[in-house]
């Protein structure tokens, strides 16, 4: 451990002694950035940098663990990845698929894709399918992995699904409009039964959320941080949620 490390460990432990974990938290999204940024300024290649970002990832589980969340959505790959080269997003795929069975493989969390499985080649698909079966009855972090996954995407097969349910019990199109509110579409989210995230976080610098659970993040807290992706350390995580804590949640009042 060099005198770097020395330090940072030092000072999260005090940023985490100072933490009321009661203020934590509890369903935490991670738009996970700047992957091939961190590469490139590395003097490594694209793969590199999303392989070293698919290693942080149970890491950061095992942070959200030590705090108390109890759900973390991490976005993998965004439906507008999927038109990228196949000779770039190929290997992001398989990259990807090891990390969710890594997840899985683990037996300690729940792993539950939300995005639109059609978009995504046959074997992603199983792979994903594969590890919400295995974890089903796993009683630990709820982990929604983000696959092919698109805010506008997301309402639009929440309407549709909508749409199909009550289509098939026979009702019409203007008794639907009549009752129609939020708590129907909520209902037919990828994250449907779940809390909408409390804090999301996006690393690498970037202040948008580029249509990241548009509908679910309606209320929530946005924390920025400039560390790329993997690079990004405990020191980090408990700084975001120690911004959280500090703040006063108003719901629109």
């Amino acid at each position: 451990m060099n005198l770097r490390d020395l330090v940072y460990g030092l000072y999260a432990r005090r940023v985490e002694s100072r933490l009321d974990l009661a203020q934590a938290p509890k369903h935490i999204g991670v738009i996970l950035d700047g992957n091939r940024r961190w590469a490139k300024a590395s003097g490594g290649s694209p793969v590199e940098g999303h392989r070293a970002g698919a290693d942080k990832i149970a890491e950061m589980l095992g942070w959200c663990e030590e705090t108390g969340v109890e759900v973390v959505t991490l976005w993998l790959l965004s439906t507008d990845n999927l038109s990228r080269p196949p000779q770039e997003l190929n290997p992001l795929l398989g990259i990807i698929e090891n990390a969710v069975s890594g997840l899985a493989a683990r037996g300690r969390w729940r792993v539950h894709h939300v995005g639109t499985l059609d978009l995504l080649p046959g074997h992603t698909q199983a792979v994903l399918k594969e590890a919400e079966e295995t974890t089903r009855e796993a009683d630990g972090l709820l982990v929604n992995v983000a696959v092919g996954y698109g805010g506008r995407q997301e309402i639009a097969d929440a309407v549709r699904s909508l749409l199909l349910d009550h289509a098939s019990r026979g009702t019409s199109v203007e008794d639907i409009a009549e009752v129609l509110d939020i708590d129907h579409i909520a209902e037919h989210l990828y994250t449907r039964g779940q809390p909408d995230p409390d804090l999301i976080i996006r690393t690498s610098g970037e202040q948008r959320l580029s249509g990241f659970m548009l509908w679910q993040s309606a209320h929530s807290e946005y924390y920025f941080c400039e560390v790329f992706w993997p690079a990004f350390r405990k020191v980090d995580f408990l700084r975001a949620l120690r911004d959280y804590a500090a703040r006063h949640r108003r719901y629109g009042n």
